[in-house]
């Protein structure tokens, strides 16, 4: 067990990773260092000022954080809480965002805005850092982008201007897998004014392949240069662990020799697709993400996900010809699950009389393959829930899982999706359509193995004897093979000296 130099009445210590880009691998590096960190019999908590992604989680107490954060608690050991990530923004058009404080809903707010309001938002943020701190021995914080962003720096609240606040100890992370990892670092601290770049102890080289040996002669000059050492040069590590941000552009999880294809539609703005990573565990189940009709082609199922803009999703549907492709494909059999936004898509109508989500009394009509209306209202429901599934081809499977929603649908007809453990009933099932406003629903891999039963003996093919593992017993397995991996880079004895200091 390590212990560190915390005198009776202090605060945690902490460490930060700041990154040289978006996607340079920081909310994997943290989940890496509080599974270290609990490895090592330290009580650690991750900790996010400002997230922005779709990809959101709900707290035991209903409250609305970023995924990312609640992936490294799960990491941590402990329970997801929302003073670890207390301002999450959810984008709804390329301008403005959802504002989220402390697990609430405060507003829609276009940039310019939301920027002159941040300000204000510094006492909630240090609160609720400042409360974690009295409880943990560790504080592992994730920067968000770069913190070399210059015009962004005057009123920073998540990089530097967090690090000054908390008096933090900094690792720069660059990666090396989009190339230029030398200039990334570099580049980053001399943009950074002479205090900041004090603040930096260390420089760490992620996403590594190859022979470190070839890499080797390049890391004293850019130690020289930089003055700051590097503490290491992490490997490319294929991990199955949620990701924070939306797909990447053109992903698609092609899996060939898998016999049981599911498509995925990757509307425009996608949100909380890792309620798809238990399925993409499965040995029979190839997951692909889909953005045109012929793309869609025959597969043995299609998911509708979850989606931050609903009725503008729904018309890019129309538009783009998957909603004509997708009732063609229900009208043969084909199995059709819509999760939240897909779920409202798969009823019969969807109006926003408030205009939540855009134009005030804006009405739609939906796939029409479910008998439900959906209406939205300002109020948000968040909540963890479990239950049972009742229809098609997942009846009998124990759910567990969470709502995040703006709309109430009304069903009048069909049959519900599953009963919750309070005797509510969520959803709806009619014909081969389904829906329900369950996010992750396969986590607990029944769902999944019984989709996947269901699909093998619709094509005739002998379903796996052996149930898949949880989905939460499989991310165990990879935080340990994460840490494993980033212990065996980082140097561990200096990152806790950094963090005596």
């Amino acid at each position: 067990m390590r212990e560190l130099n915390r005198p009776a009445g202090r605060r945690a210590r902490c460490i930060m990773v700041q990154g040289t880009m978006s996607g340079a691998g920081k909310s994997l590096l943290c989940a890496a260092l509080c599974r270290i960190f609990k490895q090592d019999g330290l009580r650690c908590a991750p900790f996010k000022s400002q997230n922005m992604a779709l990809n959101s989680a709900v707290t035991r107490d209903g409250l609305e954080m970023g995924r990312a954060q609640a992936v490294q608690a799960a990491a941590a050991g402990v329970e997801p809480d929302v003073r670890m990530n207390p301002i999450l923004l959810k984008p709804s058009s390329d301008v403005g965002s959802q504002v989220i404080v402390m697990g609430q809903v405060r507003g829609q707010m276009p940039a310019r805005e939301y920027f002159r309001y941040k300000k204000q938002l510094i006492p909630e943020v240090l609160a609720a850092y400042e409360s974690l701190a009295a409880e943990y021995d560790v504080i592992v914080i994730e920067g968000a982008g770069s913190p070399a962003e210059i015009n962004l720096k005057a009123d920073d609240i998540v990089n530097m201007g967090l690090a000054k606040l908390v008096d933090a100890p900094v690792l720069l992370a660059g990666d090396i897998d989009r190339g230029g990892v030398f200039a990334q670092l570099y580049g980053t601290v001399a943009l950074l004014e002479p205090e900041e770049r004090a603040r930096i102890k260390g420089l760490v080289i992620n996403k590594f392949r190859g022979d470190v040996e070839i890499l080797r002669p390049g890391l004293a000059p850019l130690e020289e240069k930089t003055g700051v050492p590097v503490v290491g040069v992490v490997p490319y590590v294929q991990v199955e662990i949620d990701d924070e941000d939306s797909l990447a552009p053109g992903l698609a999880c092609t899996e060939a020799h898998k016999p049981l294809d599911v498509a995925v539609v990757r509307l425009p703005r996608i949100s909380n697709f890792t309620d798809f990573a238990p399925l993409e565990q499965h040995p029979l189940v190839g997951v692909r993400y889909v953005t045109g009709a012929r793309a869609l082609g025959k597969p043995d199922a299609v998911i509708l996900p979850g989606t931050k803009s609903t009725l503008s999703d729904l018309l890019w549907l129309r538009e783009s010809g998957l909603e004509a492709a997708i009732l063609k494909l229900a009208a043969a059999g084909t199995p059709v699950l819509g999760i939240c936004g897909g779920y409202q898509m798969l009823g019969r109508t969807i109006a926003d009389p408030g205009g939540a989500e855009g134009e005030a009394g804006a009405v739609m009509r939906g796939l029409g393959l479910l008998p439900a209306d959906t209406v939205f209202y300002p109020e948000k429901t968040r909540t963890r829930v479990t239950g049972t599934a009742l229809a098609g081809p997942f009846a009998g499977a124990r759910l567990e899982g969470y709502e995040i929603h703006m709309g109430r649908t009304e069903v009048r007809g069909g049959e519900p999706f599953c009963r919750l453990a309070d005797g509510r009933t969520d959803g709806c099932a009619a014909g081969s359509a389904c829906g329900t406003y369950l996010h992750g629903l396969f986590d607990t891999g029944e769902a999944t193995a019984r989709l996947a039963d269901a699909l093998c003996r619709r094509k005739g093919i002998d379903p796996v004897k052996a149930a898949p593992l949880s989905h939460a017993a499989f991310q165990e397995q990879e935080f340990d093979r994460l840490a494993a991996a980033v212990r065996g880079a980082l140097d561990m004895d200096a990152i806790y000296r950094m963090m005596e200091v």
